[in-house]
């Protein structure tokens, strides 16, 4: 599915985005180049899981090795304020809401 130029601008201007002349010229193609993918996908059968299945297989994904945490004043080291061992933030809500 190719987009035209007029179907960026369009969508732009509904998402309150404006794009320069080379901007969507590049997100026309970009745009186009990610709905043929999309499209492409429609094709894959997927009725039965088969050899294309096992490369999500989770003994393929990294082990989960238990790390030290960081020690309270490491984490706290760059904050730009803190009390005691919290970070302090502005507030942003009124008491009692």
């Amino acid at each position: 599915m190719n987009l035209s130029k007029a179907d960026v601008l369009h969508v732009a201007r509904l998402s309150a985005l404006a794009l320069t002349e080379a901007e969507a010229d590049r997100m026309t193609g970009e745009i186009s180049a990610i709905l043929n993918y999309v499209e492409g996908l429609s094709v894959v059968d997927i009725s039965e899981p088969g050899q294309d299945g096992a490369a999500l297989s989770p003994t393929l994904l990294a082990t989960d090795t238990p790390a030290p945490s960081l020690s309270t004043e490491v984490a706290l080291a760059g904050a730009p304020d803190h009390s005691g061992s919290f970070f302090r933030v502005p507030r942003i809500l009124e008491e009692g809401r």
